[in-house]
Parts: structure tokens; sequence; C-alpha cells
């Protein structure tokens, strides 16, 4: 595997304008602001721009509009987008690496599991009987794959995921480590003496082409039907899909995200940290949901971005956050409001007073 590129090559990969040294080598990548000899970087964001006249980084890719204020001594790449060329390169410098192959032993292959070819199957890893594996996959060490699942081509299965029986994944799915796929949903029905029942969880977890889910995080399987995640949807770590759930195609979301059972999310959405979707609600295409927001209603319109908990409509909720910033003050009017009033009453009764012939004054 080569490990090194200079920037001409890089260049010509990425459809770039050399200013400097088209025979600068790099062996690897950096941050700017950490950059060292023989790393790329890139500078996409103005509020780094200060690191650039001191990188030691060999080359950085800036974006065509950059004028700098100062000399700079490293060798520039300037091309339309420099972040999504850096975005670029690290796919392809991904993809380079050395990838393992062949069955790792001690592990378990059930006799009616049907493998594609140039499997890589880490030591530990259980396949249940019935399960259907692609060709290219990578499944790592101590991964159980439950019976009748079935995998599609060139996924990534991280360590200690757990597949559950009859899920099924789509082709180029990465799961990463310790996530949970196809657990019971949290069904129960409540006894008439306050205990609780176990509702049987009888269906499945269904994932679509490109889909990329993040570490311990939990997909429940549907009460019945299918718990569906559609195609190019990421999912950051630590989250919890509830049973029956449906998620649009290339939505994402960040950490701590929970949904609760039944609940249908529409594509294109974006649902920052620790948001909380109560059960059974729709969410419109190309909603934004901020963080922390708590969600009790539907979300019926496309393209609106929500916030707070309970979530209102960004405009609706600028003029909460106003108010809400102005308590204070209006608490300290209102009791010299109060006050005042006091005051004007006892004035109006002790002037009533004296004109009845009684004061209630010395």
């Amino acid at each position: 595997m080569k490990n090194e590129f200079t920037a001409r090559e890089i260049a010509t990969l990425i459809g770039g304008t050399i200013e400097g040294n088209p025979d600068t080598i790099v062996t690897g990548l950096s941050k700017i602001e950490e950059g060292t000899p023989n790393t790329l970087s890139f500078m996409a964001n103005p509020k780094y721009e200060q690191y650039i006249y001191s990188t030691n980084a060999s080359i950085v890719l800036v974006n065509q509009s950059f004028v700098p204020e100062k000399p700079v001594l490293t060798t520039l790449i300037r091309v339309a987008d420099a972040y999504q060329s850096f975005v670029s390169l690290l796919q392809t410098y991904n993809s380079k690496k050395e990838i393992s192959s062949g069955v790792e032993q001690p592990s378990f292959i059930a006799e009616d599991a049907k493998l594609g070819k140039d499997l890589y199957l880490g030591a530990f890893a259980y396949i249940g009987s019935g399960a259907v594996i692609g060709d290219r996959c990578r499944i790592f060490p101590g991964v159980y794959i439950g019976a009748n699942v079935v995998i599609g081509n060139d996924c990534t299965i991280y360590p200690g995921v757990k597949i559950y029986h009859h899920c099924v994944l789509g082709s180029r799915v990465i799961i990463h480590a310790n996530t949970v796929i196809g657990s019971d949903g949290f069904g129960y029905a409540r006894n008439s003496d306050k205990s609780y029942a176990k509702i049987a969880q009888t269906g499945n977890v269904l994932i679509e082409d490109d889909v990329e889910i993040g570490a311990c995080t939990t997909v429940d399987a549907a009460t019945l039907g299918s718990t569906i995640i559609k195609k190019g949807t990421k999912l950051d770590n630590q989250i919890q899909v509830g049973h029956n759930v449906e998620i649009g195609e290339h939505t994402v979301m960040a950490a701590q995200v929970g949904i609760s059972g039944s609940t249908k999310i529409g594509k294109y959405c974006v649902l920052a940290g620790q948001v909380g979707l109560a059960g059974h609600l729709s969410i419109a295409d190309d909603v934004i949901i901020g963080a922390q927001a708590g969600v009790t209603k539907s979300v019926t319109k496309d393209g609106v971005t929500i916030l707070g908990s309970p979530a209102y409509e960004v405009s609706e909720m600028k003029k909460i956050f106003i108010a809400t910033r102005r308590l204070p003050d209006l608490i300290k009017k209102i009791a010299n409001l109060e006050a005042e009033i006091d005051q004007l009453r006892t004035k109006i009764n002790g002037y009533s007073d004296t004109r009845h012939g009684t004061t209630t004054n010395d």
C-alpha cells in the first residue's frame, strides 16, 4: 500500500491548483494548529487563518477565495471547497488501509448460514442459523448475528455488536461497537393489580443502504412489522430508537437522542443532542430540532426549526426566551406596583375615614 503522496498527485485527485512546490511529499494528515512536517491539513474556517502562517504541515488545502495577509511558507492547494476536498481525501486515505480477511478462530458459523465472498470474521463471532451475509463484509470480534439475519454487501460490523434474529441490513451499512439491533421494544400492559405483563415483540428491524449507526446505540424491534431506518441516515452514539419507529432518508441525529415508540420522522431531518420525542408523533421533512428539545406534538410543516422543552417553532421560542429573560425585571416592577397600590389604598382609606368624622392617623 502506498503511504506517501506528492502535492501534484493530491491536486490531480481533487482537482486543485498548487501554489508552492508540486513535489512536496506528505505521509499523513494533521490539524492545521498541530501540523507537523510531511502531513497534509486544511483551512476552511477563517477563524483558523492565524495558524496557516505558522503551521508545520507540508501541504494545506484552502478555498479558492483565500487571500493571505502575510507570507505563507507551506505549499497550498486551492480548491472550490477545502472542507469537502479534505473529507474526500480522508475517505480515500481510509480506503487504502489494509483490510483483514478470512475467518478467525474460535468463531461459530451455523451450518446453514450463507457467507459471501471476501468475508472477514473476527474471533469469538457468532453467526446463527439461516443467516445470510453479503460479499466483502467485515465482522469484527465478539459480534453476535442471530438466526435468519440478512446483511447486504460491504457492511462493517464493529466489535461487540448484537443483531437479533430476523433483522435485515442493506449494503454499506456501518454499525459501531456495542450497538444492539433488534432488542425487544418497551411494551407492557398494566394488569388490574398494577403489575405489568410483557407484550411479545414479534417484529424486526429493517436498516436500508448506506446507514451508519454509532457506538452503544439501541434500535428496538417492532411489536408487529418493522422498525425502519431508511437509506443514508446517520445516527450518533448512545441513541435510543423505540419499537415501530420509522426514520426517513438522510436524516442525522446527534448523541443521546431518544425516540419513543411508533414515532415517524421525515427525510433530511436534523436532531441535535439529547432531543426527546414522545410516542406516536409524525415529524415532517427537513425539520431541525435543537439540542435538548422535548417534542410532545407532531410537526406537520416541512423545513421548520423547533427549540425548547416543550418544543416550539424557533420564531415563537425566541419570543418566549426574550420574555423569560425579562422575568426578573417584571417581578420587580410588579412588586413596586403592588407597593404603590398599597400606599394608594392607605391614602384613600384615610381620606374616607376623615370625611366620616374619624381619622386613622394620630
